[in-house]
Formats: structure tokens, sequence, C-alpha cells
């Protein structure tokens, strides 16, 4: 296969018809992790340089999509591909005569990836919304805070990258190894408001069991004292998280509250609004620097909250090369890593259209012809 080599996708080709958010987020995981993805830009979009780090490691072709010529071009490379990642609302792409059996008409083993707020089906399929509404439907977002404060999801991380990119990414690799073991594609309905439920499993293990009440404000992690972040003398942040017995009897210690008779029961929820007041005024005492001083590297569940660019002179986060300053921009490495290996730095992000000439000719079309669409606009 022509294209990008390297990486531990690298054999798989997919083509990520632009949109925003969470689709091209995927598409840019993917291509993270080798895989060779076209992106096909609409034409008169801006260029955001860059900042446009979800592009990175893409090859860009610019087609108008109105125009006839264009659409049957984008058909031919997709024809090519193992997988399409689209993030329209539903029937977009059926009107364009894109849609998923028109795809797979011509590409038996194509997994059709689609990514919305609500899904392809339901009474809000077609209604407008963001990260934010999704995760509040599907109880993603109701822990998101104490008690006395509004529910507040950190943006885009529940929803849009946790329930829509990983998803989708999820299920569009799962659908190529079936394709490639069956010779049948299929179409992944990625919604938001499906993977952020999915997310809260976890959460409703521990609410099964009593451990997590609807009351927000009540469990170990959203209402103890031990499991917070504190305010310090500089207005700097912390946060802790010493769930098990033995790591909070460690920070009872490193505070000299070990033999304090208040902080005994660890577990006793009566006590967890005073002892909160208690810890916000011990970690108000000492700067952020002094804490993480006395708390980093012990076993106490202690880290500072940064803001990312301290994050990026973290000696953790540089140890492990995470967060890199490329063209002046700050952005994260590749995730996951695979044996023990450091991700390189991630590839360029290419300017609207850098490729298409490279990408029509891997689908056969000659010089000649690539000049004419020029000219005519349809490129």
């Amino acid at each position: 296969m022509s294209g990008f080599d390297g990486g531990i996708l690298s054999g798989i080709r997919i083509v990520e018809f632009e949109g925003l958010g969470p689709a091209p987020f995927c598409a840019m995981l993917l291509a993270d992790l080798g895989a060779d993805v076209i992106v096909i830009e609409r034409k008169g979009g801006a260029d955001a340089g860059a900042a446009a780090i979800f592009k990175r490691g893409k090859r860009s072709i610019v087609l108008d999509l109105k125009d006839r010529t264009a659409r049957n071009i984008a058909a031919d490379i997709v024809a090519n591909a193992d997988a399409l990642i689209e993030g329209m609302r539903p029937g977009v792409m059926e009107r364009l005569g894109l849609g998923p059996d028109d795809m797979r008409a011509r590409n038996k083993k194509l997994v059709y990836g689609r990514l919305t707020g609500w899904g392809q089906d339901g009474p809000l399929a077609h209604v407008a919304g963001h990260d934010i509404n999704y995760v509040s439907l599907s109880g993603a977002a109701w822990y998101a805070g104490a008690g006395d404060t509004p529910p507040t999801p950190p943006p885009t991380l529940v929803g849009d990258v946790g329930g829509g990119s990983l998803y989708l990414a999820i299920g569009i690799l799962a659908g190529v190894l079936k394709a490639r073991e069956t010779g049948e594609g299929c179409v992944v309905d990625a919604a938001i408001v499906d993977g952020s439920a999915h997310m809260m499993n976890l959460l409703y293990s521990l609410r099964a069991a009593g451990g997590m009440p609807d009351a927000r404000g009540q469990s170990m992690i959203d209402g103890a004292h031990f499991y917070a972040s504190y305010q310090c003398a500089d207005d700097h942040w912390i946060s802790i998280g010493p769930l098990e017995p033995k790591f909070y009897s460690e920070l009872l210690e490193r505070l000299g509250l070990q033999d304090d008779a208040a902080f005994a029961n660890q577990f006793d929820r009566d006590k967890w609004p005073a002892l909160k007041q208690r810890f916000a005024a011990i970690f108000k005492t000492k700067s952020r620097d002094e804490w993480v001083e006395r708390l980093h590297g012990t076993d106490v569940c202690f880290a500072p909250v940064l803001t990312p660019g301290e994050a990026a002179k973290d000696e953790h986060m540089r140890a492990r090369n995470i967060l890199r300053d490329i063209d002046g921009v700050l952005q994260a490495a590749s995730a996951p890593r695979f044996n023990g290996e450091t991700p390189p730095d991630p590839r360029a992000i290419p300017s609207p259209g850098e490729h298409a000439e490279e990408i029509l000719a891997e689908i056969g079309v000659d010089d000649r012809e690539i000049a004419a669409w020029r000219e005519d606009g349809t490129l």
C-alpha cells in the first residue's frame, strides 16, 4: 500500500471526510498509530496551520463535494480504503451519494464509521447538540462536581473524546479485523451518548453495591475528605486520593494526624464534611511547591493540579516525553505505547490539498486529468 509507513497500524488505510471535533480526533489517533489516513477537506475551508493538531499525520486532498465529479473522485478513493470516518448529521452522506450502501457496493470490505452525538436513530438523532448535552443525558455528567456545585464535566474529554472518538476507533479496528477474516465490512454507529453511558459501567458497579448513591457528594469519590482537590496558600491546587486504608494511614502520618481520633474511622460518612474542612485548612497553610516537596513520590496518592504549560515541565511528564512543543504548538505524543518504546514525534500537519496529486495517482488518475480538475475547480 502506498502512503505512510511505520507504526502498529501500518497497512490500514482510512478515508476521513472533514468534520468537527471527535471524528477528526479519532482519525488523528489512528494516524498516530501508523494508519494511512486520507482526509478529504472541504473546498473553501480555513487553514488552521500549526494549530490543527487533529490533522497531524494525515494526507490531505480538497474536494468540492457539491460537484458530481468531486463526489465520484471521493468514491474512488474510498473504494481503495479499509475504513471511512464521517461525523455528519444522519442522512447527509446518503444525500451526497456517499452513504454506507453506496460505498459498500463498491468496496465490500469497507468499515463505514459514523460518529454523532445522539446516534443514527432515536428521537434526538437529527437534533443539534454538543458534548455537555450528550454526557448530561447519558448520566455521565451527574457526578462531575460536589453536591453543592453545578455538574461541570471537563470540556470535550468525557463525551467527544472518551464516549465518541475512542469508541469509534475501537469499532473501526474491530470491524477491520472482522472484514479481514470474513471479507465483509460493517457500519459502525458510534454515538457519544452511547459511549459516555458505557463508560459509566464502573460507577454502576459501585452503585449496585451501594457505594455510589444518586445523591451527589455522598460517595467516596465525590464527597470524601480523602478524595478531593484542595487549594494551597499560593492559590494553586493539589489533589489527594488515598482510597485504600494503608494509603490513607500514610497520608495521616505525613500530615501529623496519625493520633488524631477524628480521622480514625476513614469511612464514617457523617464525619466527611467536617474532616474536609479540616483538610482544607491544613492544605491552605503551605504553598503547592511545599506540599509537592512533602508528598511527591509517596504512596499517599498525591499530585499537584497543573496547568497544561506546567504539565509540560513536570519531571514525570518530561521523563516519559508525553507533552512536546512542535513548531511552537504544545501537543501530546501518541498513546498507548508498544514494546516499551517512546513514541516518535507525530508526523507533520498537512496544508489543505497538499497530497492531492499522489492520492489521485494511487487510484489511477493521470496528470492531465488532475490539471483539468484544478482548472475547473473540482479540486
